[in-house]
């Protein structure tokens, strides 16, 4: 069994210089890193990549990153100085969505995530289950930095810049990984991508024009809201669309829900549970009460006996190899003690709640790592 961590790491920066500020993630992850990047090595290892592919592959997304925001490369060399490993190492662990792109073994089941927005004080909210490989769970953190043109909240793998989060302008970012078929290095790594809207952008409006213009090579699901806006996007290779749906509920598993890019899709890494994981959270919202609140959501993404896997456990005695998932149950919100789980990633709840009104009021991120037992991380911005 691999066990998480008693207590999650929580990583707090505070610097106007974007090595500086890397160099001090760095060094908080200088003891742990080394295993994240060794979970990476037997991934691509087991999708067929090369060592020195890796590295070509990472140095090339590390050239782009600079020509689109040479303050993102700074910072990636920060992490890399501050934790004593070499530079395209990190480069790698950002671009580890589009490196994998190159493997078909990558096995399915990923993200299921709602935003809700509401006329009552609870104002627009979202959520979000992150189902990932079980062997990198002692290597994910959560995130306070300080010093850049935003302060962000959130929480990201060990030595990627970003994943989902919020910033002191209020605006919120939930990230699920889609797949196209011409996917591949060669654009801004998608969790690049959303480290540098994070800390840019003060509303949805300017996080949709930094993603028009960034070189894009590969796939993933924006779904970006602030106190009075919200947009689902899907980033691939043939462009940058605004999904059209239910302007009061946005939902996303991890297939597009867009005509020109679903035309090219990779159905199957993902199909049929992202399609089964979507409909059933559809079918939940048409049967109940419209959320009201982030608390509101959370039995939206539990899954009951039988149903598609919103949530699950791993389940570690079948092995946790690329494309060799395990075929267990997902986990119900009333069971207790360890049950298997259909894919091999440990679900995570992610809660974010942009402030209404000021970005001087405080940013609450929420995370489970399992279906009986909540945190809370209150975090704030000045």
């Amino acid at each position: 069994m691999i066990a998480r961590p008693a207590e999650r790491l929580h990583v707090e920066v505070v610097s106007s210089d974007p090595f500086a500020r890397g160099a001090a993630r760095g060094e908080r992850l200088r003891d742990t890193i080394a295993g994240g990047i060794a979970g990476y090595d037997r991934f691509f290892r087991l999708g067929g990549i090369g060592p020195q592919q890796v590295r070509d592959d990472a140095e090339r997304a590390l050239d782009v990153i600079d020509a689109f925001r040479p303050h993102a490369r700074a910072e990636i060399e920060g992490i890399a100085h501050g934790a004593g490993v070499d530079v395209w190492r990190i480069a790698a662990l950002n671009a580890r969505t589009e490196i994998l792109a190159r493997s078909a073994t990558v096995p399915p089941g990923e993200c299921s995530t709602i935003v809700r927005r509401t006329a009552g004080a609870a104002g627009t909210f979202g959520i979000q289950t992150w189902d990932w490989h079980v062997e990198l769970s002692p290597y994910w953190h959560t995130l306070e930095s300080r010093g850049g043109t935003r302060d962000v909240v959130g929480l990201t793998e060990h030595g990627i810049l970003g994943k989902i989060g919020i910033n002191s302008a209020g605006l919120a970012l939930h990230f699920n990984i889609l797949g196209h078929r011409r996917d591949g290095v060669g654009g801004v790594p998608m969790h690049v991508l959303a480290a540098v809207v994070l800390e840019e952008a003060g509303s949805v409006s300017e996080a949709v024009e930094i993603v028009r213009g960034a070189p894009i090579a590969s796939s993933g699901s924006f779904a970006l809201f602030d106190p009075s806006e919200a947009v689902l996007l899907d980033l691939s290779p043939e462009g940058v669309f605004a999904v059209d749906s239910d302007p009061g509920t946005l939902v996303r598993t991890n297939h597009f829900l867009s005509p020109a890019p679903a035309a090219g899709e990779k159905a199957w890494l993902y199909q049929p549970d992202s399609g089964e994981r979507y409909d059933l959270i559809r079918e939940r919202l048409t049967h109940t009460a419209l959320p009201q609140s982030p608390d509101d959501l959370v039995g939206l993404l539990v899954s009951g006996e039988g149903e598609a896997a919103l949530t699950c456990l791993p389940d570690t005695s079948r092995g946790t190899a690329l494309g060799r998932p395990g075929h267990g149950r997902p986990r119900t919100g009333h069971e207790h003690g360890p049950r298997p789980g259909r894919h091999t990633g440990r679900f995570r709840v992610t809660a974010l709640a942009p402030p209404r009104g000021t970005a001087r009021l405080g940013h609450r991120i929420r995370y489970a790592v399992n279906s009986s037992q909540h945190w809370t991380l209150p975090l704030r911005l000045f």
